[in-house]
C-alpha cells in the first residue's frame, strides 16, 4: 500500500484519512483502545472503538478520523502489505552518502592487511549491510531512528580521528577501525523493523557482548591471519568502548585506543540527544528535563 498522506502535512481540526502504525498501546478495555499511532513525520494519541482486542503494537491501520490534538477514531481496517520505512523516524541524511563518507575515512586510514581484511569481512558481506543501513544507534537513548546506527558510526569514526591526529595515538588504525565496529552488535541487540525495541537477545547479551561474539567468529574464519597484538587490541576496544563498568562496559578502559574510543562515542550520542532536545525548543528558552544529558538547557 503506497502511503500519500502524513501526519505533519495533516492541519489541527482536519479530518484525516491514512494509514499509520500502532506504537505503543496505552489502555484497553472491553469497549475501546488508547494507543499512541504514528508515521515517519510524527505521532499521535488516539482514542480507537474496539471489541476484539486485536490492536497490537506493530500493526499498521488505515483510519478515518479527525485529528485535532487527539484523534478520535471512526472508522479503520488493518494494512497487510506496507513499507515500514513510512512509518517509522528515519536519518535526515541519505544513508548512501553516511556509507559514502564512512568509507572514505576507511580507505584512507584502514591500511594494513589485518585491517583492511578484518573490515572486509563485515562490510562487504550483503546480508550485514543491509543491517548496518538500516540498524538503530538505541531505543531511545540517541540515534534513535533507523539509519541512526551508521550515522552514530560515521560521527564516532570522526572524531576518533581527530582525536587520532591531535594527540599521536601509536594505534592510530585500530582506535579508528575499531570505532567503525564498536555497535556493531546492535544489528541484532535491536528491533527496527517496528516500534523500536530490544530483542530477547539484545536483553539477555547486550551489544557488547553480541559485537565480541560477531568480532570472534570474524577473527576465527581466518585462523593464522591475524596477530595476537591485533586481536588483543581490536577485542579490547570492543569490550571497553563503555568506559566504565557502571556504564555497562565489561571491563574498564586500559588503552590508549578505548580512552580515544570511549570519549568519541560519549561526544557524539551527547551531541545528538541535544540536537533531538534542539529541534523541540525554542531558541531563548528552557527545554525540557532529558534522562540522558541529566538536565534541562537553555537553549
Amino acid at each position: 500500500m503506497k502511503k500519500d498522506i502524513f501526519l505533519a502535512n495533516v492541519k489541527n481540526g482536519s479530518e484525516i484519512k491514512t494509514s499509520l502504525m500502532v506504537m505503543r498501546v496505552m489502555f484497553r478495555d472491553t469497549t475501546k483502545v488508547v494507543c499512541i499511532l504514528a508515521d515517519k513525520t510524527g505521532e499521535i494519541k488516539a482514542t480507537i472503538q474496539n471489541k476484539a482486542g486485536d490492536i497490537v503494537e506493530g500493526k499498521v491501520i488505515e483510519v478515518e478520523g479527525k485529528k485535532d490534538t487527539n484523534l478520535e477514531v471512526k472508522k479503520y481496517t488493518f494494512v497487510d502489505e506496507y513499507n515500514s520505512i513510512d512509518y517509522l523516524p528515519t536519518v535526515k541524511r541519505d544513508i548512501e552518502d553516511i556509507m559514502e563518507e564512512i568509507e572514505l575515512y576507511t580507505d584512507e586510514y584502514i591500511i594494513s592487511r589485518e585491517g583492511k581484511a578484518l573490515n572486509d569481512y563485515f562490510f562487504k558481506d550483503e546480508d550485514f549491510l543491509e543491517k548496518f543501513k538500516r540498524g538503530i544507534g538505541g531505543v531511545s537513548m540517541h540515534h534513535n531512528y533507523i539509519g541512526g546506527l551508521a550515522e552514530h558510526t560515521l560521527g564516532v569514526m570522526y572524531l576518533t580521528i581527530m582525536l587520532c591526529e591531535r594527540y599521536d595515538c601509536r594505534n592510530k588504525e585500530i582506535a579508528i577501525l575499531a570505532a567503525k565496529l564498536h555497535d556493531i552488535g546492535k544489528i541484532y541487540e535491536l528491533y527496527y523493523d517496528g516500534p523500536f525495541k530490544y530483542t530477547l537477545r539484545g536483553e539477555m547479551e547486550g551489544h557488547i557482548v553480541i559485537g565480541t561474539e560477531m568480532l570472534d567468529k570474524a577473527l576465527n574464519d581466518n585462523p593464522g591471519f591475524y596477530s595476537e597484538d591485533f586481536i588483543t587490541r581490536m577485542k579490547g576496544c570492543i569490550v571497553q568502548h563503555h568506559g566504565k563498568l557502571e556504564y555497562g562496559s565489561p571491563r574498564e578502559m586500559r588503552m590508549e585506543e578505548s580512552f580515544i574510543l570511549n570519549s568519541a562515542d560519549s561526544i557524539d550520542a551527547t551531541m545528538n540527544k541535544i540536537s533531538q532536545i534542539k529541534e523541540k525548543t525554542e531558541p531563548g528558552s528552557w527545554s525540557e528535563y532529558d534522562r540522558r544529558i541529566e538536565t534541562k538547557l537553555y537553549l
